[in-house]
């Protein structure tokens, strides 16, 4: 007994625990990852969130790994990477139509449940005047907070919209399947979910900064994301450069001037002998006879046509995303000025 000290260790020796490692590394383990000060405390706030969206990410990229893959081998039965004819009779369009629109639905979900409760909640219990009477200042509160949030949202939409567009690449040119020019397929691929989720997700936080309160904040959000998403539907297009094409032909079956596969129209009317364009639908007359009667008043001497290739859809994603992003860089901006002073 004599030679047990009162630490219950033979000889005085201190028993080894966390008392040596120090508590902020032992709670580096504990997330699982190196963390340290802010960055540990906003991860360990926000965990639940930021590991709910990188599991589900997780998954929905295993899933479409997993449909691409029996994809690929139904093309192959009809010579992929050359298909030939009748492939799209059985094709399942379904599977990836569906992630298509959940990628789709990623903005509003991330900008309503993670962007607009971020600040607010901290604002609405008092969370945030707490943590900033600290040693941490308020712009490094709010920049750590938007970093590391902005971070993990940025890698899961990443790695969903590389994942689908993977996916769906190799039958892309075919309209068919999915169209490119509707927001279906342009906004789940590329880097547009990107640049889209991130301003939602900002555009929430800076929502939830102003009026403090979490619910009210998560129903004018999802207003926010809406109308970011019809904005964007009706903008989407003008990123192009449209093609023009002019016929002198006529204008019967196969005077049709002949387009890019997937070409997106944006415009198609007659061209008169004397260079006018008139709508095609106004020689629409009940008879073949009273149609050429009216092409011929009309002096029509072939087709109008502007469109926009699949070529340009990738130039297009990274200009519109450019956009975006900027747009986000703004509201970050305001948030961080607008809270060094007034978030607490």
């Amino acid at each position: 007994m004599s030679a047990m000290t009162d630490t219950g260790s033979p000889h005085g020796q201190a028993p080894a625990g966390p008392s040596r490692t120090g508590s902020g590394a032992g709670r580096g383990r504990g997330t699982g990852l190196r963390l340290r000060g802010m960055k540990w405390l906003i991860w360990r706030q926000h965990r639940a969130a930021y590991w709910t969206l990188l599991a589900t990410t997780l998954v929905a990229v295993a899933v479409m790994v997993y449909e691409r893959d029996q994809m690929v081998t139904y093309l192959e039965g009809y010579g992929w990477p050359r298909l030939k004819p009748g492939w799209e009779e059985r094709f399942d369009r379904v599977s990836l139509g569906l992630f298509a629109q959940l990628i789709g639905f990623t903005p509003i979900v991330i900008g309503v449940f993670l962007g607009a409760p971020l600040l607010a909640g901290d604002l609405e219990s008092g969370t945030a005047k707490l943590v900033t009477t600290q040693s941490a200042g308020r712009v490094r509160w709010l920049t750590t907070k938007l970093g590391v949030t902005a971070l993990v949202v940025g890698v899961s939409t990443a790695a969903l919209s590389a994942a689908f567009t993977w996916w769906w690449s190799p039958v892309k040119s075919s309209s068919s399947v999915m169209d490119w020019s509707d927001g279906t397929a342009f906004d789940s691929s590329g880097p547009v979910p990107v640049g889209l989720t991130l301003l939602t997700l900002i555009g929430g936080v800076a929502i939830g900064m102003l009026l403090r309160r979490t619910l009210l904040s998560m129903v004018v959000t999802l207003g926010f994301a809406v109308a970011v998403q019809v904005v964007w539907s009706r903008f989407r297009m003008s990123l192009g450069d449209a093609v023009t094409v002019n016929t002198s032909k006529g204008v019967g079956d196969d005077a049709f001037p002949k387009l890019p596969d997937s070409a997106h129209v944006l415009d198609q009317s007659y061209v008169t002998s004397s260079g006018d364009h008139i709508g095609w639908g106004s020689c629409s007359e009940a008879t073949e006879k009273a149609t050429n009667a009216c092409l011929d008043k009309a002096q029509v001497v072939g087709w109008h046509i502007e469109y926009i290739p699949i070529t340009q859809m990738s130039s297009m994603q990274w200009l519109g995303t450019s956009l975006l992003l900027a747009l986000t860089a703004g509201v970050t901006a305001f948030v961080v000025l607008w809270g060094r002073k007034r978030v607490v």
